[in-house]
C-alpha cells in the first residue's frame, strides 16, 4: 500500500487562538482592526503574526512595528505568546489522533498525518479532507490542507499552492509549477536561486542533481527529492504508535454518558480478542473521548500485570471515573471513542494451583490494580530490591503499576532468622550501651529510659559506607542481631573504634525484628 500524508496548514494559528479567548473581536464586528503579535527581534519590536485584515493591508511578518504603525495608524499590537501557541498546536495534534495514531507538528503552524490505511474510515480521502475542514471550520481556525504521498510533497502544496488531494500518478506535475520556496530553505538561498533563474521546481528538476548539489549543497537536491515525491521520509509522531487501537466513530454526535459506558465495554472486549489472538495482554490502556468541538479527553488505566480481563478492565474505568474531579463533560456530543494500548507483553493462559495461591495472587493484584486506578501511580507504592550493600539504600519504593526489575529478593537461607529487619528507624535512634570488651557486642544497652540486659548476640558484620555517595569521612558500622532477656530481638550498631586520642564510639538501634 503506496503511503499517504495529509498536511494541516494554519496560515492565523495565533491570532486564531486569541480570537477565540476573546482577546481579539470576531470577524465583522465593530470593533474588528487588523491585529499583529510582536516580540523583540534584532533590538526592535517586530511583527511575528499577522492577522487576516493585517495581511489585507500589506503588513507581512519581520517588519517592524513603527513602519506598521505608520502604515495604518489603528493598528493593534498584542505580544507574542509562542509557548500557548505551541500547547494550542499541541492539543489540535491530539484532537488529529481521531484520525490517525501518526501526528507530527510541522514547524510552529502545521501538523503533518500519515494516513496510510486510515482514509477508508472516512470515506475515502476526499471524506477525511472534508471532516478536517468541518472540524476547524467550526473551531474557527483558518485551515489549508493537502493530500500527498510524501510529508513534504503534502507540505508544499498545502502552503505554496492550492491545496487538495494529489493524484498518486500526476503528483510531481502538479508540483512543479511550485516556487523554489516550497522547498523549506532558507530565503538566501531562495535569492541566490532566483538570480540563477530558477524559480520554480520545474526549473530545478530540469538541472543535473549533481549539478545542484556542488553549487547549493546536498540538501537542496534532498529536498527536491522529497518534495516532488520520489523520496519518501518517514515522520517522527508526537505519541509512539500503540500496540493495538480500537475505535468507534459515530455519524451523530451523542451526549448520553450512560451510553458511553457500553461504547468503551464493547471496544474493551474487543481489542481482547485482538490481544486473546495474538497471545498478549495490556499493561496500559488509553481511552481518548472527542468532542464534537474538538476537545479531547483522555483516561489512563494501568495494570500491575498483562490483562485482558473485559470484567477487570470496566472495573478499573468505573473507578478511575468515579474518583474524577472533573467528570466527563459531553458538551455537544462524543462523536468518536479511541481505545489504545500503547504496552502489551506475552500473556500465556493461568494456571490455577491447587493451593489456591494463584488465586489469591490474582484477587491482590487485581486490588492494588483499583487502588492505583483511585488514588493514582504515585500514590500505592511497592517495595523493590535496590543494588547496594548499605541498608538504608539497600530497597527503594516503586509505583506500583511499574513493572518490577529482574532479579528480585534474594531468599533467605532455611530456618535462619532473618538477617535484617523489615522496617527501619529513620535516623537510627542513639542508645547508651555497655560491652565487655571494647570491640565486643553488648551486654546491656538504655533505649528510651528502659535497660535492656542482652541474653544473645550475634556479629559484627561490618558495613562500610558508599564513599562515593557518603564522602570519605563517614565511619564503618558494626551491625549486631541481639534479643534481651524478654525475648525482644533489636539491630543495633556502633560507629567508629576505640583509639587513643579519639572520641569514644557512639551505639545506635537501627531497626526491630518482628
Amino acid at each position: 500500500m503506496p503511503r499517504r500524508y495529509l498536511a494541516l496548514w494554519f496560515p492565523f494559528l495565533a491570532t486564531d487562538r486569541l480570537r477565540r479567548k476573546g482577546a481579539i473581536p470576531a470577524f465583522g464586528a465593530p470593533a474588528d482592526k487588523p491585529h499583529v503579535l510582536v516580540a523583540i527581534d534584532r533590538n526592535a519590536l517586530r511583527i511575528v503574526d499577522c492577522d487576516l485584515n493585517a495581511i489585507l493591508l500589506g503588513l507581512t511578518r519581520s517588519l517592524t512595528l513603527a513602519d506598521a504603525r505608520a502604515r495604518i495608524p489603528n493598528l493593534v499590537a498584542l505580544e507574542s505568546e509562542p509557548l500557548a501557541d505551541r500547547a494550542f498546536l499541541e492539543g489540535l495534534a491530539a484532537f488529529c489522533d481521531r484520525f490517525t495514531p501518526l501526528v507530527a507538528l510541522d514547524g510552529r503552524d502545521g501538523l503533518t498525518l500519515d494516513i496510510t490505511g486510515c482514509a477508508h474510515l472516512f470515506g475515502g480521502e476526499e471524506g477525511l479532507a472534508g471532516l478536517a475542514r468541518r472540524v476547524m471550520d467550526r473551531a474557527g481556525l483558518a485551515l489549508k490542507l493537502a493530500i500527498a504521498g510524501t510529508p513534504d510533497a503534502a507540505h508544499a502544496h498545502a502552503r505554496h499552492g492550492r491545496g487538495g488531494i494529489l493524484v498518486p500518478e500526476r503528483e510531481e506535475e502538479a508540483l512543479l509549477d511550485l516556487p523554489t520556496a516550497a522547498l523549506g530553505i532558507d530565503a538566501e538561498t531562495v535569492i541566490a536561486l532566483s538570480r540563477a533563474g530558477l524559480k520554480t521546481l520545474a526549473d530545478l528538476a530540469a538541472r543535473p542533481s549533481q549539478t545542484l548539489s556542488a553549487r547549493f549543497g546536498e540538501d537542496l537536491a534532498t529536498r527536491l527529492r522529497r518534495t516532488l515525491g520520489r523520496e519518501d521520509r518517514r515522520i517522527t509522531p508526537l505519541r509512539p504508535p500503540p500496540d493495538c487501537v480500537v475505535e468507534r466513530h459515530f455519524a451523530e454526535p451523542f451526549a448520553d454518558t450512560a451510553s458511553l459506558e457500553d461504547v468503551v465495554a464493547r471496544l474493551i472486549g474487543e481489542a481482547g480478542r485482538v490481544l486473546e489472538a495474538r497471545g498478549e495482554g495490556g499493561r496500559v490502556f488509553e481511552i481518548g473521548f472527542f468532542r464534537s468541538d474538538g476537545a479531547v479527553r483522555r483516561l489512563t488505566l494501568e495494570t500491575g500485570r498483562p490483562s485482558r480481563d473485559a470484567r477487570a478492565l470496566l472495573r478499573l474505568y468505573r473507578e478511575r471515573v468515579e474518583a474524577l474531579s472533573d467528570p466527563l463533560d459531553p458538551g455537544f456530543g462524543f462523536d468518536a471513542v479511541k481505545l489504545a494500548i500503547p504496552v502489551c507483553e506475552t500473556l500465556t493462559t493461568p494456571q490455577h494451583s491447587l493451593d489456591g495461591r494463584a488465586v489469591e495472587e490474582e484477587a491482590v493484584a487485581d486490588l492494588v490494580d483499583r487502588l492505583v486506578t483511585r488514588f493514582g501511580r504515585d500514590r500505592v507504592l511497592r517495595f523493590a530490591e535496590q543494588d547496594s550493600h548499605h541498608p538504608v539504600r539497600s530497597a527503594r519504593a516503586l509505583s506500583a503499576a511499574v513493572l518490577l526489575p529482574g532479579g528480585g529478593w534474594l531468599a533467605p537461607e532455611p530456618q535462619e532468622p532473618p538477617a535484617r529487619p523489615l522496617q527501619l528507624f529513620e535516623p537510627p535512634q542513639p542508645v547508651e550501651a555497655v560491652a565487655e570488651v571494647p570491640d565486643g557486642p553488648p551486654i546491656r544497652f538504655r533505649w528510651r529510659r528502659l535497660i535492656h540486659d542482652v541474653a544473645r548476640a550475634e556479629g559484627p558484620e561490618r558495613i562500610a559506607p558508599e564513599w562515593w555517595r557518603d564522602g570519605s569521612d563517614e565511619p564503618m558500622r558494626d551491625y549486631y542481631r541481639v534479643e534481651d532477656a524478654q525475648g525482644h530481638r533489636f539491630w543495633l550498631y556502633r560507629t567508629g573504634f576505640y583509639e587513643a586520642g579519639t572520641a569514644p564510639p557512639r551505639w545506635y538501634l537501627h531497626g526491630l525484628f518482628a
